[in-house]
């Protein structure tokens, strides 16, 4: 019987890396050889949004194009048995986690496969492109169709319902993320002030494994099935 009752998981592009979708920062700061500035934050779609929306089309594209890996379906399996309170909070933008069944999920970044009317406010599942300036399927507006992701200096989702959920938790578990993107990298902090058990899954120690009671470090697709079936009693 676990001591635990009440779980916050966070994860990061760590999990999705062994479905093939590249991790945020590659070498050089580089994402997909693009300056983060260039792609990536409000100023670069006003000074340049072909390059933006054409970016976030090829990733639209290639998402859709990559399945769920074991990790994810370890924690939908999580979700679907565990009687506990239960968060799954991504920094990741994929819908792998959906994919694989997970029902209690916020998106802190946003979703690449949704789009943000900036002239109605109201968000709509998007598949497709952008960048051919499509109507708001809400209002019928034409142009003011964005990527509904959280850019750099924008204010990340969910955060109220987060901060609940960390200081209601008694155990929370960081997968596959670098501990260098704030606010997601102080939730371990968050987390260990409320009293909660904390556990770092990740592929090598990241920026804030000291934080961690426990850290267990290997490919997610190994670790997580472990940690859920550990969990779960099987």
């Amino acid at each position: 019987m676990s001591v635990f009752q009440n779980i916050v998981v966070l994860t990061g592009a760590g999990i999705s890396a062994e479905s093939g979708i590249d991790t945020f920062r590659g070498g050089g700061g580089l994402w997909e050889q693009h300056r983060v500035e260039d792609v990536a934050t409000p100023e670069a779609f006003a000074r340049d949004p072909d390059l933006v929306l054409r970016f976030y089309d090829e990733r639209r594209a290639a998402i859709q194009t990559k399945a769920p890996n074991a990790a994810h379906e370890a924690l939908a399996r999580l979700d679907a048995r565990w009687a506990g309170e239960l968060l799954i909070v991504t920094q990741n933008v994929d819908d792998l986690h959906e994919r694989a069944g997970t029902k209690r999920l916020v998106h802190m970044h946003g979703e690449q496969l949704s789009a943000w009317c900036t002239a109605c406010d109201q968000r709509s599942r998007w598949t497709g492109s952008l960048i051919d300036r499509p109507a708001c399927p809400a209002c019928g507006m034409v142009g003011y169709l964005r990527p509904d992701i959280v850019w750099f200096g924008e204010m990340p989702y969910h955060m109220d319902d987060i901060y609940r959920a960390l200081n209601r938790a008694d155990l929370f578990v960081s997968i596959g993320t670098s501990g260098a993107v704030y606010p997601a990298a102080g939730f371990v902090r968050e987390a260990r002030q409320a009293g909660a058990r904390t556990l770092e899954l990740n592929l090598e120690p990241s920026e804030g494994s000291y934080w961690f009671a426990e850290s267990r470090h290997g490919r997610a697709t190994t670790l997580v099935p472990q940690w859920v079936d550990q969990m779960l009693g099987d």
